[in-house]
This record gives C-alpha cells, structure tokens and sequence, in this order.
C-alpha cells in the first residue's frame, strides 16, 4: 500500500519541468574562512556583515559554502542577516540538518514556513529531514504542500520526490 502511494505520488513529475533540474552551486570564489566572504569591489575577504553584499549575494555564498561541506562558515555568513528572514531561517535549518542537529533544524524549518507558508524550499528541505528520520509519510505531506503552494516542477518538488523515492538527500 505505501508503495503504492508513493508511485502516485510521484507518477505525476516523472519528468523534471522547468527549474527542477537545477546544478549544485559553483565553488566558493575564494577560500574566505569563517563569516567573511570574497567582495569582489575590493577584490579581498571581509567579514559578511560588513562586506555590502545584497541578500541575494550572501544566499549565493551560503549555498557555495554549504555544498563544499562548510556548514559553520554558512552559519557565520547567515549571521549576518536579518535573524526572521525566512530564507535565513530555512538555510540555518539546512546547515543544522547536515551538521547532524536534526531537532534544531526542524525547529528553523518550522519557524520558516511560519513566517512563510509557501516557502517551498524550507519544506522541501524539511521533508529530506523526514526522509533521512524514516518518516516517509511526513516528508510526503511536504511534497503535497510544495505542490499546493505552486511549486510543482521546481527544484523543491524534484529533489523531495526524489529523496522519498531513493532516500538519498541533497547537499545543497
């Protein structure tokens, strides 16, 4: 019976649509350490609260980071940001979760679709979260409101679909 939900679940989006096939991020664009970050005006390392980067700018430098494994040089780099940004919030869990901290990443993913229910990445990254616990049901209503919240062929819906079919989660 469960597989059999599964399939259904996932028969829809076999094939990935636009946005669901997207590329790990590029390397970090220098060996910055710890919360600074490579200003490319300056063309130095400087600490992340002070280097001018916009929101997006230190969003691209988290996911390079946290797909070269640097979860605690993410988490320094998130520091620097507004502490209720729900994008903040869903990549504080991101890195908590790969650092093995899977209760206090639970409680920013929670804490995230709070602030924003249709932020498909927190749930898409929380219902990994699930599928790493066993908890397949729990990752399956996250895919179901990723797909009530529009995100049906993004990455978010791919990569969980793909999770609870294979149970290998993303790094990034």
């Amino acid at each position: 019976m469960r597989t059999l939900l599964i399939a259904s679940l996932l028969l829809p989006t076999i094939v990935c649509a636009d946005g669901g096939d997207v590329e790990p991020p590029a390397p970090p664009a220098s060996d910055c350490k710890g919360a600074q970050v490579f200003d490319e005006k300056s063309g130095k390392c400087v600490d992340a609260k002070e280097s001018g980067l916009d929101r997006d700018q230190l969003y691209t430098t988290v996911r390079q980071l946290a797909w070269a494994g640097r979860y605690h040089d993410a988490q320094n780099v998130l520091d620097a940001m507004d502490p209720h940004d729900p994008g903040r919030l869903t990549y504080m869990g991101f890195t908590h979760r790969k650092l093995g901290n899977t209760g206090l990443a639970m409680m920013f993913y929670r804490e995230a679709i709070d602030r924003d229910p249709a932020n498909i990445t927190a749930r898409s990254y929380m219902g990994q979260g699930f599928v790493e616990q066993g908890q397949v049901t729990k990752a399956i209503a996250q895919l179901q409101a990723i797909r009530r919240h529009g995100g049906s062929g993004t990455w978010s819906e791919t990569s969980l679909r793909n999770a609870i079919a294979t149970g290998a989660t993303y790094n990034y």
